[in-house]
């Protein structure tokens, strides 16, 4: 039961984290532009103290996931390139090992990320496992999402 606690808090920060809203009433809402050109959509700068945030983020969740032996949502965060080297089925298998050796009770500690452009860098503690521990491992942007890419 704490597993899915984890993974569900560790998912409903990755939510918040990535969610945008907006609201705007029509009187917000500016003139429509009739000429056929395209209006510039303004620019949203993150600061540089949260650039990596969606990152850790991820990487809290991917950590969650893979001790838990949740293998549909570790598999899903998967870049494409890594999903093409190792089927579903295998890496289900490795996911499983892993909860069965060390138990789901692992997450991530002193997470640090480096983001450029769509490329990541996370470097990481896993609670109780030191042999876990991450160094620059390399992660990519694909659409909104961060996605595991070392393999």
């Amino acid at each position: 039961m704490r597993t899915r606690a984890t993974i569900a808090t560790a998912a409903l920060l990755l939510a918040a984290l990535t969610a945008c809203s907006s609201s705007s009433s029509a009187g917000d809402a500016p003139a429509a532009n009739d000429s056929g050109t395209p209006v510039a959509e303004p620019t949203v700068s993150v600061p540089a103290a949260h650039q990596g945030d969606d990152l850790q983020a991820a990487v809290a969740v991917y950590t969650a996931a893979y001790f838990a032996g949740d293998a549909d949502t570790a598999y899903s965060m998967l870049s494409t390139r890594c999903a093409k080297k190792v089927a579903k089925s295998s890496y289900a298998a490795v996911v499983k090992r892993a909860s069965a050796d060390y138990g789901a009770d692992h997450a991530v500690s002193d997470v640090q990320a480096e983001v450029s452009g769509t490329k990541g860098r996370a470097t990481y503690k896993v609670t109780g496992l030191p042999k876990f521990d991450q160094q620059s491992q390399p992660w990519a942007l694909e659409g909104d999402a961060w996605k595991y890419d070392a393999c």
